[in-house]
């Protein structure tokens, strides 16, 4: 039996490839599994300054395996508090930066996933769809949270009631993702991407995370406050000095991306 996730280590990043191509990358406990652990092994290696997240096959992940899990209310409840919620709070909380690269259909906690990454490109094959009413459920995984954010209460609530696919252009033009580009170009250019994170200046971008992460249940006051904090913090770290110094100079910056 082949692995369900398979990890890559780059220069100074890691690929995580969902790998069940044959059931369209959909969840099974024992892929949560594995990828809960990449995850967490990631986040404390300090060589790893980010993260590349994809499906293999034709699509990035079509949500959960239904045939895994049946119809009983307890297996879906604690499918939800075990496995998605961590997985979910696990992406927004790591401390470096996470590119998702949509390679084709991402289907209820599928889309969900890959929306709670930083930066998400699709192909342009790609498809998200909130497929949740389709089988009488309630988008999960941070969808009602994510969506009304992204592209606005309306298109919220109709993506979350008709279950309608959105195309990766679509998707862009609503700011749901960062960019759609052509299919056979898209593992080139997010690895362009992430190898370019990896470069960066890791704890800073981290604290940026931090900000926006934070700025959704924050008044402006709050947010102004939160701000002063982090920069301050980001400006006593030794990436800072180097940041300006490469300014100065006129050079490219050599960041550490340590704290």
């Amino acid at each position: 039996m082949s692995e369900p996730l398979l990890v890559e280590v780059g220069e100074g990043w890691r690929k995580l490839t969902l790998n069940r191509p044959d059931k369209l990358n959909a969840f099974t406990v024992e892929l949560h599994r594995a990828l809960a652990a990449a995850l967490d092994e990631a986040a404390a290696d300090p060589s790893c300054r980010a993260l590349l997240l994809t499906g293999a096959g034709r699509a990035f992940c079509a949500g959960q395996d239904l045939e895994s899990i049946g119809t009983d209310p307890a297996g879906v409840r604690d499918l939800l508090t075990e496995h998605y919620n961590p997985l979910i709070r696990r992406i927004r909380a790591m401390p470096k930066p996470v590119v998702c690269a949509v390679n084709g259909v991402a289907a209820g906690a599928g889309a969900n996933v890959a929306l709670a990454c930083d930066i998400v490109l699709a192909g342009k094959r790609a498809k998200f769809i909130q497929a949740f009413a389709k089988i009488a459920l309630v988008p999960d995984s941070g969808g009602t949270w994510f969506l009304p954010r992204l592209v606005g209460e309306a298109r919220a609530r109709a993506l979350a009631l008709t279950g309608e696919a959105v195309s990766a252009e679509q998707a862009e033009s609503w700011g749901m993702i960062w960019r759609a580009v052509d299919d056979a170009a898209l593992m080139e250019e997010a690895g362009r991407l992430v190898a370019s994170l990896a470069t960066g200046p890791t704890a800073a971008l981290g604290l940026i995370k931090q900000a926006l992460e934070a700025s959704a249940d924050n008044t402006l006051e709050g947010q102004l406050a939160l701000e002063a904090k982090l920069q301050r913090q980001a400006s006593e770290m030794p990436d800072y000095a180097e940041g300006v110094a490469a300014f100065t100079q006129k050079r490219p910056a050599r960041f550490t991306g340590q704290a």
